[in-house]
């Protein structure tokens, strides 16, 4: 493991329909106008570098909010041949919305919005990525299990997905995506991600207070 403490050093990417629940869940809206048919491609979205907060952060939740959505979900960090370099665990919160296709930046890249987890895990001590298994527990409550062996695309299948339309830099993130069933929490929660092999991500969330 690194030192704690880990943030990104280039792009964090989200990736949206890539556990097959999810895709069950909405896979009505995805065959009607004006979308018509399942994406072919991985669905990408940008967590800005405003979203960034490292492990152990107070995360300010707008007064207007009354809950945000938890996104435990595990990063694929880019190493400088563009293989995976590490995984870190991720909390990408957002506001609850019902656009899955095309998700508002208003709603996902809050200041703060993403927890980043206190330490990398080398790559090479991964022997399969579909073996994670990530929990997340609200003021010490289990609140939702995430089985990373029900991804539509695999790790190493999404890497080569997006490699077909984009290049990755050394030091950008692409997460794995976040499950379906994702769990609801307010100001005054504290958040704890854990999963076999990762340092457990913790993170409180705060009242945002009048400029």
């Amino acid at each position: 493991m690194s030192t704690a403490h880990f943030l990104p050093t280039g792009t964090v990417y989200g990736t949206l329909l890539n556990f097959r629940a999810e895709v069950e869940a909405l896979a009505p809206q995805m065959s009607a106008p004006p979308h018509k048919a399942p994406p072919k491609a991985p669905v990408l979205y940008v967590k800005t570098a405003n979203t960034w907060s490292p492990h152990g952060s107070a995360i300010a939740v707008p007064s207007s909010v009354p809950e945000v959505e938890i996104g435990a979900s595990i990063g694929m960090v880019i190493g400088a041949e563009g293989d995976i370099e590490g995984f870190v665990l991720m909390n990408d919160l957002s506001i609850p919305h019902a656009s899955f296709f095309r998700p508002p930046v208003k709603f996902k890249c809050l200041d703060g919005f993403l927890a980043i987890g206190p330490a990398l895990r080398d790559a090479q001590d991964v022997a399969d990525p579909a073996n994670f298994r990530a929990e997340v527990r609200i003021n010490g409550d289990l609140k939702h299990s995430i089985d990373f062996s029900q991804l539509v695309r695999p790790a190493r299948q999404l890497l080569a997905d997006v490699g077909e339309f984009m290049t990755l830099a050394h030091g950008d993130v692409l997460m794995l995506g976040c499950d379906a069933g994702r769990p609801l929490a307010r100001a005054g929660d504290r958040i704890e991600i854990s999963a076999t092999g990762f340092e457990t991500l913790t993170h409180t969330l705060v009242q945002e207070t009048a400029a």
